[in-house]
């Protein structure tokens, strides 16, 4: 019987701030530097976007748990069309507050020529790129918005031709909701492909140690200038997502159901079928597919740091075992240590990356070695959606993917890249692919 992955906290009172005097809380306060948002995939632009053609704004077609999630959706028509045709919907993916539709046609349109978004409208494709108010909220209230969109494209679609619906990130996940949803209703959808760009089918990965700071540096000092990081961690969305969570820097226990969001979601994700079962299902993978993993050995300390009388200490997340240290805060005698059981090493497993630890040592001001910047943040075998049950499936993070029977996933089929690259990076290996599978279509 495998053992429950959980985290142990030890401090000197009942929570780490109790702990502290006011000297020593302002010198951590200090020493983790501005807060921010540190977890979030950046989507920088690299380039301007077109107007698009025609603006949705977008209201769910039902709430959930009392909350209506609204949105809107860029329509950028095919080359030579005047009228909505052959539709694919792109959906956006996690972050804090609203969607930048913009930054996401600058983000998909780049690194090569002509520019993704650009080679689907030469093809006659009309994109739609889908963008919702508060992205961090519930994955079932955005999936609702998702739902309206297709029936919005369907309604102004000229023609029978049917949808192509997907998103990156978060964004595949809200869409293989909503058609999951919408085919239990008995709603017709009319989507004959859906894809999924580095989406965390089995779960994401935020070192837990690094959600432990974030909640202890905005204990200390709780944020006036904005949402902070561990606003972020403790959204809906990524307590959805997250295969291991914790609700704060004290919290001892499990980590796999420590968030009932999560456990509702899975439930409610198999109450509509689990995938949507029309259409065929694609899967686009950051990550590589022969097992190999990114060069962090477990157990290596990232941050080290001597603030005398501070010494703060991070890891890179162990390798399963039994009260494996993590993190440490130092007075001379330790004031808080966090120690882990069975979880396995993700952030060095073969996926999609996210530079986690290199944004918390920029707020610091620690100096970082250029590898340990970057961590696994949506592991290859979640984004191919390896056919497991999403609480247990660590042992396979590392599993060659290269010969995988087709009965070990529920795509139907699925790229990954030939480097653990960033999560989202727009791969050549990986659009050609798409584009392949679109061909035909």
């Amino acid at each position: 019987m495998a053992h429950e992955p959980r985290i142990d906290v030890e401090s000197r009172a009942q929570s780490v701030r109790n702990s502290l005097t006011e000297e020593q809380s302002e010198r951590i306060v200090d020493a983790l530097g501005e807060q921010g948002i540190w977890f979030a995939p950046p989507h920088p632009r690299l380039n301007e976007a077109p107007r698009p053609d025609r603006v949705w704004e977008l209201v769910g077609d039902k709430p959930h748990l009392g909350h209506t999630a609204t949105g809107r959706a860029a329509i950028y028509l095919a080359d030579g069309h005047s009228a909505l045709t052959r539709p694919l919907i792109f959906a956006d993916g996690f972050g804090y507050g609203p969607s930048d539709l913009d930054a996401l046609w600058a983000h998909f349109n780049s690194e090569r020529s002509p520019g993704f978004l650009d080679q689907l409208r030469s093809m006659g494709i009309d994109v739609i790129l889908l963008g919702f108010d508060q992205r961090q909220t519930y994955i079932q209230a955005n999936a609702a918005v998702a739902v309206t969109c297709v029936q919005r494209a369907i309604r102004e679609r000229q023609g029978d031709l049917p949808l192509v619906v997907g998103g990156v990130s978060m964004g595949g996940m809200v869409t293989r909701y909503a058609l999951a949803r919408m085919e239990t209703e008995g709603a017709d959808h009319q989507t004959d492909k859906y894809f999924s760009y580095d989406t965390p089918h089995l779960g994401a990965w935020i070192p837990l140690v690094l959600q432990q700071l974030a909640y202890l540096h905005e204990s200390l000092e709780p944020n006036a200038n904005g949402p902070g990081q561990a606003e972020l961690i403790r959204s809906p969305a990524a307590q959805q997502l997250l295969w291991a969570w914790v609700e704060n820097e004290d919290y001892s226990g499990p980590v796999t159901t420590a968030s009932p969001l999560r456990t509702d979601f899975l439930d409610d994700l198999r109450r509509v079928g689990w995938f949507p079962i029309r259409p065929y299902k694609l899967g686009l993978a950051n990550g590589v597919g022969d097992g190999t993993g990114r060069d962090l050995p477990p157990g290596t300390p990232v941050f080290d740091l001597h603030y005398d009388p501070l010494q703060l200490t991070a890891k890179i997340q162990p390798d399963m075992g039994q009260l494996q240290n993590v993190g440490t805060v130092k007075f001379g005698a330790p004031t808080w240590t966090s120690a882990t059981s069975h979880v396995a090493a993700f952030d060095g497993a073969p996926g999609g990356t996210l530079d986690s630890w290199g944004r918390v040592a920029d707020a610091m001001g620690l100096p970082v070695q250029e590898r340990f910047r970057h961590s696994c943040f949506v592991p290859a075998v979640s984004a191919i959606a390896l056919a497991r049950d999403p609480y247990h499936w660590q042992t396979d993070l590392y599993r060659d993917l290269t010969e995988l029977p087709k009965d070990e996933t529920f795509l139907d089929a699925f790229c990954c890249d030939t480097a653990n690259t960033e999560h989202g990076n727009v791969s050549e290996v990986l659009i050609d692919w798409f584009l392949e599978q679109l061909a035909g279509w």
